[in-house]
């Protein structure tokens, strides 16, 4: 083992959380100094799960690293129970854990902010806000993709809500407040409908006894991830340990079971987003500021998806294999629609939201497969797309800062004068149309190489959105890259060594997963093992 052994899950998570404490302590008047110190909390988290991932044991099937302690214990009840009495609390634990499935979009969100950070030149007051705020998101964005325990993963992910309503409310555009609010009520809605459905799973799936004593028992119900994904996998040990314990709890039914699922689904395909649960996702990809919009397209997106797998597919797999031609369909709406609308645009900002609305349908597409391919492809196209989009919307936040506009018909012609951001942006375009040897090829591939099998009719449709998708970006980029150069922008400089920097290396790690995917898929390998067994065991798949 090369990682001592100490806590460094918890690390990752809150050593942005101490850099926000130390900059709290800090001058406001100390502009470069904030910055710098901002950026160094944003690479501690950085270079830990650099670290992880050299020392990950891809395959093991399960959390290659975990951490827990116990964390609130709540007695409920106490009832005779034959010669004794037994015991009821609530157990709320801090657990931690990383396998397959989570280190991709760790190291995703941990690249991503160390570059929005370094993108963060542009923001022109109140520094020290802005970047308490930004290192604040990312702890909650690292907890959310770390968290094992239903009530954890819950607390994170509403930690994530209100710096990115200052970011957005404070620092964004003209319609800002507007877009805040928009973000707030959608994904309000979506928080409360997912705790809901945790609070029923964990009072019925939650359920574990422990040791008797003295002629009782203890009764436990737990948001523990672990107990409810052993107690749903296998209902009858349930059965035979309320039997012996001569209790009876709740249980869920086929029925709830499907209920919740669908309510997941609703919950999480808020913050994918899934049509027609979109609409305020293009307010904030239009208003907010642009290294904020690197932070919300390229990771805060992927979290709707991360937790429909972990708490949708892992914890209810039957249905999961149920609704997967639904998901299917879905995911070729997206596609479509939003490549469709995307053609439409004139505006740059506006035609990434729909561009990233499409390709979050490739990300529904490989999961409607239930195949480990095709889901290996959608968590691919996860981090691929993520990495794509943070790059262009840092490209384009750097014409705007430039130019004061960020309309296609208003632009044309900066090869001439930014050929290094040009470049950039063509490059990037280049890999968010799926071109071979770039990453964007992969994840869409793999997607739809999962569900050929079983949807050939959904992937010879969807096909026509990867054309349409190849049409608007080319359409774009061409047309802002090349022809006239507008007098006004003449004078118009290329891209700072502090713009230049993370430029080069989000290129870099998009030009690594299309020419070595394996440095993904080999993570992956076993991180859908536990999900595709269920479902053999539970519908015979």
């Amino acid at each position: 083992m090369m990682i001592p052994d100490w806590p460094i899950l918890s690390l990752i998570v809150f050593s942005p959380l101490a850099g926000a404490a130390v900059l709290l302590a800090m001058p406001k008047q100390r502009a470069r100094l904030l910055r710098i110190t901002a950026i160094i909390a944003t690479l501690l988290p950085l270079a830990l799960t650099l670290w992880l991932y050299a020392d990950f044991d891809a395959n093991r099937v399960g959390d290659s690293f975990e951490e827990y302690a116990a964390w609130v214990n709540i007695p409920l009840d106490q009832a005779g129970l034959g010669g004794g009495a037994a015991s009821y609390g609530l157990h709320l634990d801090y657990r931690l854990g990383i396998d397959g499935l989570s280190l991709p979009l760790v190291l995703l969100a941990t690249v991503i902010t160390a570059m929005a950070a370094l993108a963060s030149v542009t923001i022109r007051k109140r520094w020290k806000a802005y970047y308490i705020w930004l290192l604040v998101l990312e702890c909650g964005m690292l907890g959310v993709f770390l968290a094992r325990d239903l009530f954890l993963f819950f607390i994170f992910f509403e930690i994530t809500l209100i710096p990115m309503l200052f970011l957005i409310g404070i620092w964004g555009l003209f319609n800002r407040e507007k877009a805040a609010t928009r973000f707030l009520i959608y994904n309000g809605l979506g928080s409360a409908v997912m705790l809901i459905v945790f609070a029923i799973v964990v009072m019925t799936a939650g359920f574990s006894i422990g040791d008797t004593q003295g002629g009782g028992a203890v009764f436990s119900y737990s948001g523990s991830y672990e107990t409810i994904l052993a107690n749903l996998s296998d209902p009858q040990a349930v059965v035979n340990q309320v039997a012996a314990g001569n209790v009876n709890p709740f249980y869920l039914s086929n029925g709830m079971e499907t209920a919740l699922f669908v309510l997941l689904l609703i919950a999480f395909g808020i913050k994918l987003p899934i049509f027609p649960f979109h609409s305020w996702m293009l307010s904030v990809h239009r208003e907010a500021p642009a290294p904020v919009v690197m932070i919300h397209s390229g990771i805060l997106l992927k979290m709707g998806a991360y937790g429909l797998i972990r708490f949708g597919f892992f914890l209810f797999p039957e249905q999961a294999e149920r609704f997967a031609p639904t998901l299917a369909v879905l995911g070729l709406i997206n596609l479509l629609y939003g490549a469709v609308i995307a053609y439409r645009q004139q505006e740059l900002r506006s035609m990434l939201a729909y561009s990233s609305l499409s390709h979050m349908g490739i990300v529904l597409l490989g999961l409607a497969s239930l195949h480990v391919i095709g889901m290996q492809g959608a968590v691919f196209q996860l981090v691929s797309h993520g990495l794509i989009s943070a790059l262009l919307f840092l490209l384009i936040g750097s014409f705007y800062e430039r130019t004061g506009t960020s309309r296609i018909d208003e632009l044309g012609g900066l090869a001439k004068a930014a050929p290094f951001m040009a470049g950039a942006l063509l490059a990037g375009g280049l890999a968010s149309l799926g071109l071979p040897g770039l990453s964007g090829f992969v994840g869409e591939l793999l997607a739809l190489l999962g569900l050929f099998d079983t949807h050939k009719v959904i992937v010879s449709i969807a096909l026509l959105g990867i054309i349409l998708t190849a049409a608007y970006v080319l359409r774009a980029i061409m047309g802002i890259t090349f022809g006239e150069l507008p007098a006004k922008y003449g004078s118009m400089k290329d891209a700072r060594f502090i713009e230049a920097l993370p430029i080069v290396v989000l290129l870099a790690f998009v030009l690594l997963l299309g020419i070595y995917p394996s440095f993904l898929t080999e993570l992956m390998k076993h991180g859908f093992d536990p999900l595709l067994h269920h479902i053999n065991m539970r519908v015979g798949g």
